[in-house]
């Protein structure tokens, strides 16, 4: 007994959007392990501001981290949990220590950008199998990140003015 006997999808094609959800996980984990140092490290102007924000953001990475873990099993899959292999397979990359906060923001807008494309990606993969639940998910992750990225693109615009 599984769990894809009771949710109407066809295991053969699912292998795509398992494939995809692996690919994701890895760049949300090194995204979150950035933010963690982005959070300690920030110095100088808008550190409140920004140390406050990256702990939010952090705190919701890893939320996401463990939906889309629990959707690959859900899918039949296992989640990778070896640090090593998500660096192997993601696109974000790490990062070391960044105390500039336009900096900081610059290196989370690239990495939005890249699971942007990810999750788009993902979303019409998913759609064509009939893998609903997961486009939806991914469709509320872009929700939040398109104004995330709206807000930071303002944060830096009104630092770049001063």
């Amino acid at each position: 007994m599984k769990t894809l006997d009771y949710l109407h999808l066809d295991d053969t094609k699912l292998t795509k959007v398992l494939d995809s959800l692996h690919k994701l996980l890895a760049n949300y984990q090194v995204h979150y392990t950035n933010l963690r140092g982005l959070h300690w490290n920030i110095k100088g102007r808008g550190f409140f501001t920004l140390h406050e924000k990256f702990e939010t953001m952090y705190n919701d990475t890893a939320e996401k981290v463990d939906e889309i873990a629990e959707r690959i099993l859900m899918l039949g899959g296992v989640p990778e949990n070896r640090f090593s292999e998500y660096l192997k397979q993601s696109c974000v990359k790490e990062v070391g220590e960044v105390s500039c906060g336009h900096h900081a923001v610059e290196i989370v807008l690239d990495t939005y950008k890249i699971l942007i494309e990810k999750e788009r990606k993902l979303i019409d993969i998913a759609t064509e199998v009939g893998d609903v639940v997961t486009a939806d998910m991914l469709t509320g992750y872009l929700k939040e990140q398109e104004k995330m990225v709206w807000m930071l693109v303002a944060f830096c615009t009104h630092h770049c003015e001063k």
